[in-house]
């Protein structure tokens, strides 16, 4: 198959196609090889317009989905951006390309010693634990910019401590009402948060202490 080729299709049809014309983000979707953040099975599926497995009952978001939540998360080159959930290690190589340092945390461990793996096979430069996510990283903190892949029933606390003013956290959280919500939650001065819902997703649960682990509901 040629990888190159499907690549350039997939960008054109799949994100530019939908609205997506930030020049970084193209060109990091253009250059990142995300056959090899899938398994041998399904590489010639992974440019297609669909999520895929990645074993441990995860998966890799279809590229719309990484280039909608890249957009959001507006990373400069630079910044330090914290990752929770980082499966296949696909986002996250969209990230460093972009010129973003991240810090990645994935509850398991296979996942994160895969991802690692081929993350630094590919000479991105992403520090990768393995750990509850729903907390953070607190060491690693303050953050430009927060992503989050996978669903939560509230914003955890710990993310918005640890990310820093007028910077974002994107999230998909959880409505009774609407399923789950792609959110943008940008911190201002003073202890203010602007919410702005951006589109309706389908991603795994968060568990973990601040997560679906204890199902707690602050009102957001």
């Amino acid at each position: 198959m040629d990888y190159e080729r499907a690549r350039a299709v997939m960008v054109q049809r799949q994100i530019v196609g939908r609205g997506i014309r930030d020049p970084r983000i193209l060109h990091a979707m253009r250059t990142v090889p995300r056959e090899r953040f899938v398994d041998v099975e399904y590489r010639d599926m992974a440019y297609r317009d669909r999520a895929l497995p990645i074993g441990a009952g995860q998966t890799i978001s279809q590229p719309y989905v990484v280039a909608l939540m890249t957009m959001a998360l507006a990373p400069s080159e630079g910044d330090r951006i914290l990752e929770v959930g980082t499966g296949s290690g696909y986002q996250a190589a969209i990230l460093a390309e972009m010129g973003a340092r991240v810090f990645s945390v994935e509850r398991h461990d296979a996942l994160a010693r895969r991802a690692r793996r081929v993350l630094q096979e590919l000479n991105y430069n992403v520090e990768v634990r393995c750990g509850d996510g729903s907390a953070g990283w607190a060491a690693r903190s303050p953050f430009d910019g927060i992503l989050v892949a996978a669903s939560t029933p509230t914003i955890p606390n710990p993310l918005l401590e640890q990310l820093r003013v007028n910077r974002h956290l994107v999230i998909p959280v959880f409505n009774r009402g609407m399923g789950q919500v792609l959110v943008r939650i940008t911190k201002r001065p003073e202890g203010r948060y602007e919410r702005r819902e951006l589109a309706k997703v389908a991603f795994v649960p968060l568990i973990g202490e601040e997560g679906w682990g204890e199902e707690k509901r602050r009102g957001w």
